[in-house]
């Protein structure tokens, strides 16, 4: 198995700041799996492309990055099948689907990220979620050194949430994501910026859409670091927004299955008057408040102070603590960093 020691991840995180590695694996098939030594002692983190992570210290854990490779499309009379590896791109799958007559993904494209790393965040935009099409995952079991598969019900779903990041976080490597796309396909226009569209739009017409907005919304990470939105959007219960309301009448909010809502975490941020901060080489986006940027700092540690700022102002003005989107790694592996410490800087 191809490994390498003391790696630079610099090119391997979208924030572009400085971390090392003691040690980079990179598995390419089973038998690489299970060849890898027992880290149940040492702090290791599973790590794609790095465009949902943000490396806090300047010393990473042990890396495992997975590098399956190879895309199959097979099909039913009903359906598409699409069987990826989780080491190819999510958004040059997007485009290979589309360009193959295999419509449903388009809401999806231009996310950055691989595709191993997908039911791990249950990726969304555009009012669609991984989910919707994600039937099943194969999954390399530590403990048991065995590969299982995952029916949708058992990852347990949910916003910007899975089985992955919890019940089984570290405990195996997602090696391949199968997707299933109904031949009867319709376009999901419900969310603003695709209502624009006619009703007839093909799927290649929603996808470059999609594409157009986010790149009206969103820095490009080569020209700008950043890993996107910062910050899930919070839920919160219809009695806190109507409290809200009283206050700012005009708040967006989203109606969800189970009798929540749903905030915007970027409008929230907005009201602070953070749209377009900047400190010790680190801001908040000038377009997109939820976007959190990498001017020119070395260290992650000024994008988490950023970041533990944005959550204080938010819940000073709005009593709504935002819980990060990016997944934050220390050299003892992954931290939450949800209960935050006060920081003292000055707007």
């Amino acid at each position: 198995m191809k490994s390498s020691k003391q790696f630079s991840l610099r090119k391997n995180n979208s924030f572009n700041v400085k971390s090392t590695s003691p040690i980079v694996y990179f598995p390419q098939t089973l038998s690489d799996l299970e060849s890898l030594p027992d880290l149940s002692l040492n702090p290791f983190y599973i790590l794609g492309e790095g465009s949902n992570t943000l490396f806090v210290d300047t010393q990473a854990p042990i890396i495992i990055k997975p590098d399956f490779k190879g895309i199959d499309i097979s099909e039913t009379a009903d359906n598409y099948f699409v069987r990826a590896g989780a080491g190819e791109n999510w958004h040059n799958l997007v485009c290979l689907c589309i360009n193959n007559g295999v419509y449903g993904l388009e809401n999806l494209a231009l996310i950055p990220g691989s595709i191993g790393a997908s039911p791990v965040q249950n990726i969304g935009a555009y009012g669609v979620e991984l989910s919707n099409f994600c039937v099943e995952v194969t999954w390399f079991d530590f403990s048991s050194r065995t590969v299982k598969t995952l029916d949708s019900q058992e990852c347990c779903f949910s916003y910007r949430d899975s089985i992955f990041k919890n019940a089984f976080l570290n405990k195996g490597v997602i090696t391949e994501v199968v997707l299933k796309l109904s031949k009867k396909w319709q376009a999901n226009l419900s969310y603003s910026g695709l209502n624009e569209l006619p009703s007839d739009a093909n799927a290649k017409e929603v996808m470059d859409k999609v594409i157009s907005l986010r790149q009206a919304k969103l820095p490009d990470p080569d020209q700008l670091p950043n890993a996107g939105s910062f910050f899930k959007n919070p839920v919160v219960s219809v009695e806190k927004l109507a409290s809200l309301k009283t206050i700012y009448p005009e708040i967006p909010f989203y109606s969800q299955d189970n009798g929540n809502v749903k905030l915007a975490a970027g409008w929230l941020i907005e009201q602070t008057g953070l749209k377009g901060y900047r400190k010790s080489q680190v801001g908040v986006h000038e377009n997109q408040a939820l976007v959190l940027v990498n001017h020119e700092s070395d260290y992650g540690k000024d994008i988490l102070g950023l970041a533990q700022f944005v959550q204080q102002e938010v819940h000073k003005k709005f009593e709504i603590l935002l819980s990060p989107e990016v997944r934050m790694i220390t050299s003892q592996g992954e931290r939450q960093f949800i209960d935050l410490p006060m920081v003292d800087w000055d707007k």
